[in-house]
Formats: structure tokens, C-alpha cells, sequence
């Protein structure tokens, strides 16, 4: 697991890579990492996936 230092770094990494309009399998962690978890909720908080319950 990283530290939270490494931890802020990776979310703040997703957010830049989801305000750049990047494509989510730029994550450079594993899948097993945590910074890949932290790394997509900061491309998350950017470029958020449409609900799909939208036009109910």
C-alpha cells in the first residue's frame, strides 16, 4: 500500500489525466495497487461515467 503522499499524488494524477480527456487505461499502476484505485476515483471526479438511470 502507498502512503498517503503517494496516495494524493495518484488521485491528483487521475484528475489531470480526466481533465486532459485521456483515456482511462493510461493508469500507470497494476491492478492490484491501491494508487490504481486512488488514481481512477481522481479520474473519476473529472470525467465522470453518465448514469445509467438517467431518463428515468
Amino acid at each position: 500500500m502507498g502512503t498517503r503522499e503517494d496516495i494524493a499524488r495518484a488521485v491528483e494524477a487521475g484528475r489531470e489525466a480526466g481533465r486532459q480527456k485521456e483515456k482511462p487505461t493510461v493508469c500507470p499502476y497494476p491492478r492490484s495497487s491501491t494508487l490504481r484505485t486512488a488514481w481512477i476515483r481522481g479520474y473519476a471526479e473529472t470525467n465522470p461515467l453518465p448514469s445509467q438511470n438517467q431518463d428515468i
